[in-house]
């Protein structure tokens, strides 16, 4: 039944995002001396990899990234409903793509859809960071939103948002990182 629901994950994928739903999750992986989080491991690709992230070439990512953060950003995944650490997560702040930090969401756009992913009702200055795909990849036609600076797939965006927008953008939580906003 569990398997159905969710028929291209393997059971391998399925039974680690079980466990690791419950855990703390850290979608970068560290660099190769196990000490210095991802920051600065991105900090070490080029400076021109930097400016442009579109650059950075797959085998590059896959150092960066963790695996799963490497499957949904760059090859069009989808973690399993009600697992991402930001589904029912509602503190203050901004929220940036996890591969290269654009600015995608801020928290006031934030709300519960019950869909099991985080939820926005729109992004940051208009779709300042955002393209939209036309996907088609289930048999039916939705829209796929990935990140402007780097392509890194971020979601889907649906027209059963709230009045304001009318939309509803699905983001994978592993897509994405909370900066917390600062106290004045």
């Amino acid at each position: 039944m569990f398997l159905s629901r969710f028929p291209r994950l393997s059971p391998q994928i399925l039974h680690l995002s079980r466990i690791r739903a419950s855990l703390p999750v850290n979608h970068l992986r560290m660099s190769s001396d196990n000490s210095v989080p991802a920051e600065a491991a991105i900090a070490k690709l080029t400076e021109t990899e930097q400016k442009n992230p579109k650059t950075v070439s797959e085998e590059q990512w896959k150092n960066v990234l963790s695996p799963e953060a490497f499957h949904i950003t760059r090859k069009a995944g989808t973690e399993p409903k009600f697992s991402g650490k930001y589904d029912k997560f509602f503190k203050s702040g901004k929220y940036n793509c996890i591969c290269c930090g654009a600015e995608l969401f801020v928290s006031d756009d934030k709300y519960n859809s019950g869909c099991g992913w985080p939820a926005f009702s729109k992004s940051v200055e208009g779709d300042k960071n955002i393209i939209r795909i036309p996907d088609n990849s289930y048999g039916y036609e939705r829209t796929e939103v990935r990140c402007k600076q780097c392509n890194a797939h971020l979601g889907h965006v649906f027209d059963d948002g709230p009045k304001e927008t009318g939309e509803r953008y699905c983001i994978n939580s592993v897509a994405i990182s909370f900066a917390e906003k600062k106290s004045e």
